[in-house]
């Protein structure tokens, strides 16, 4: 007796937008609570009074919906991102500006911070980038090498390096952000925050902006 494979997940396009919002918020706020493999996909469906046949029909397993969650709020940050570095001319003013943005994103988005930092890992995502994520790693890979280029920074290592210790910097302090609620917000040190980080990035013994 041949194995019955399982039907491919129907697309999440064809839910009701209502039922998706349900599901994906009873998602997030159990994801930014434990790590994913601490959740259970019985739990999600109570918590967005969904059943958990329609989450297995859509999304087809826990993995799924999280990534599909994610890349509902990479969508948000992107599009924030796109917008923000419009029209900034100076090139560590954008820098600083990405910098200020993701900072403010997840001060806003706690909730997406903590999903994000304990349960996505790099090289996780199953599921194809979408353009608007396309369009804000070439956006920002680009600013990089024109750094390079232009001789603002280090050219001793690659820009995906560069793009490490940048975005590495920024997990670090969202992460420990929320574990110590009784600081200021990150945004009110964004200046000193970024010198910081601009010192490490920037190519030695020069102050080109």
């Amino acid at each position: 007796m041949s194995k019955q494979i399982p039907a491919a997940p129907r697309p999440i396009s064809a839910l009701a937008p209502e039922t998706r919002d349900r599901i994906e918020s009873a998602a997030l706020d159990l994801f930014a609570e434990r790590p994913m493999h601490e959740v259970r996909l019985d739990e999600i469906a109570r918590a967005a009074r969904a059943s958990l046949q329609t989450i297995y029909r859509y999304y087809g397993d826990k993995q799924a919906l999280l990534d599909a969650c994610v890349l509902h709020w990479a969508n948000e940050l992107a599009a924030r991102m796109t917008d923000h570095l419009a029209g900034i001319e100076t090139y560590k003013d954008r820098l600083r500006k990405v910098f200020w943005v993701v900072l403010d994103f997840f001060e806003q988005y706690p909730k997406v911070a903590r999903m994000m930092l304990g349960s996505v890992y790099p090289a996780a995502m199953r599921h194809d980038i979408t353009d608007e994520q396309r369009r804000l790693t070439h956006l920002f890979m680009d600013v990089l090498a024109e750094g390079r280029e232009r001789g603002v920074l280090n050219d001793q290592v690659s820009e995906a390096i560069l793009l490490d210790y940048f975005y590495g910097v920024l997990a670090r302090l969202i992460q420990m952000q929320s574990l110590r609620a009784s600081q200021p917000p990150l945004t009110s040190q964004v200046n000193i925050l970024f010198e910081m980080l601009w010192r490490a990035i920037a190519k030695p013994d020069t102050n080109s902006d």
